[in-house]
C-alpha cells in the first residue's frame, strides 16, 4: 500500500530538480538566478527522487515534514531578511509559494493513513 506521503514526493522530487534546473535555464526575470537556491532544488530533488525509489513510508515521511519545516523556516527568515539580500534573491512571491508548499508537506506528512493501490 502507498500512502499520500509517496504520491505527493512522487509529484514534488522530479518538480523540486525541473526547478533547479530551470534556475539555471531561464532568465531571471522568471526565477531567482541563484546558484544555491537552484543547487539547492536539485540536491533535494534528486533525494526525494530515490526515497521514492526504494518506497519506504518512514523515510519519505520525514523527508516531507522536514522539507517542509525547511520552506517555511526559508519564508520566515526571507521575510525577516536574516540572509544577505543577493544570496537567494527571494521575492514576495517566492515566501507566500514556500508558506503554501511548507504547510502543506509538514500536514501530508504528518498524516499516516494509507489507501490500497
Amino acid at each position: 500500500m502507498k500512502s499520500m506521503n509517496y504520491y505527493t514526493l512522487l509529484v514534488f522530487a522530479p518538480l523540486l530538480v525541473v526547478t533547479g534546473v530551470a534556475g539555471f535555464l531561464l532568465p531571471e526575470t522568471l526565477m531567482s538566478g541563484a546558484p544555491a537556491y537552484n543547487i539547492f532544488h536539485i540536491l533535494f530533488g534528486a533525494f526525494g527522487l530515490i526515497l521514492v525509489y526504494f518506497k519506504k513510508d518512514p523515510p519519505i515521511r520525514g523527508f516531507n515534514i522536514s522539507f517542509g519545516l525547511i520552506d517555511l523556516y526559508q519564508a520566515a527568515a526571507s521575510f525577516l531578511h536574516l540572509y544577505p539580500e543577493n544570496l537567494f534573491r527571494w521575492r514576495t512571491g517566492d515566501d507566500v509559494l514556500h508558506i503554501v508548499i511548507g504547510a502543506a508537506l509538514v500536514l501530508i506528512g504528518l498524516t499516516r493513513r494509507e489507501r490500497a493501490v
